[in-house]
């Protein structure tokens, strides 16, 4: 565990929603969200139309309100939704983010 990243215990659900309430860290949970379980991403591959410093911000923040954990690969950081640990102390609110991801793709122009 990270040292600024809170235990499942620790979650606050105002650090989540705050998280969340952020467009480009909302698109980054939901591409998370639609990706298998347990898949890491590489943290530039979101493409967030912000420099890299406001890129790592936003990271930061996913992380400290336990949203991400993130995996240094050497040259790279690579981020992974903490699925279990969000399932275990916010029951339903994975499923609520997975139905606004279902409502994005449906609603998204072919």
């Amino acid at each position: 565990m990270v040292a600024d990243e809170p235990s499942t215990a620790e979650l606050d659900l105002g650090a989540v929603l705050a998280a969340l309430a952020d467009k480009h860290r909302l698109a980054v949970v939901l591409a998370l969200l639609a990706d298998a379980e347990d898949a890491e991403r590489h943290c530039s591959s979101f493409g967030l139309p912000v420099s890299k410093a406001t890129r790592t911000h936003h990271f930061r923040i996913l992380r400290q309100a336990g949203l991400i954990r993130q995996v240094d690969r050497g040259n790279s950081n690579m981020a992974r939704l903490r699925r279990a640990d969000l399932a275990e102390r916010f029951p339903g609110l994975l499923e609520l983010l997975a139905d606004e991801v279902e409502r994005r793709t449906a609603a998204a122009p072919n």
